[in-house]
């Protein structure tokens, strides 16, 4: 399986993330410290995820994906879009509920932009811990089917 990475990119307000390879939890502590900064930014116009070369993800990452949305919702009013031109990736952004939450198109952008990549970020036990389970609560929040698949594992991490 390919390592993963994020690679991202801002242009007059319009931000593109381009996750690449095997998307998991050790990248999620520097995909929340970017889109904390990029939900605060003023001129924030449209965020574009491109999960075109993601050859998998776990529901941690997709939890911190389904987090963009809602605070783009919360604050802007608008949804960021997600390209997704694999079968894979689309069944499972579907499966999540995703479609309710982002517009999903499965063509890809011009990859003229220049892309940097986002770096890995150190976390403690306890923090990544707290990311799992927000990021679970997110999806959870998504629909009841996400509830009942993620409900058992919140419950045993918090209370551990």
């Amino acid at each position: 399986m390919n390592s993963g990475k994020i690679l991202v990119a801002k242009n007059n307000g319009v931000y593109v993330l381009k996750l690449n390879g095997d998307v998991r939890l050790t990248l999620c502590a520097a995909l929340d410290i970017f889109l904390e900064k990029m939900i605060a930014e003023p001129d924030l116009q449209a965020v574009f995820i491109d999960l075109s070369d993601t050859v998998g993800i776990d529901s941690t990452s997709l939890g911190f994906l389904a987090k963009i949305s809602i605070l783009t919702q919360k604050t802007y009013a608008w949804k960021p879009t997600i390209i997704a031109t694999s079968d894979d990736i689309t069944r499972l952004l579907l499966s999540m509920s995703f479609d309710q939450v982002f517009n999903i198109i499965d063509e890809r952008i011009d990859e003229a932009v220049d892309l940097g990549e986002l770096p890995e970020i150190e976390a403690s036990e306890q923090d990544t811990k707290q990311q799992v389970i927000e990021a679970h609560k997110i999806l959870m929040g998504l629909s009841d089917d996400n509830k009942a698949k993620f409900q058992e594992l919140v419950s045993m991490l918090e209370s551990s």
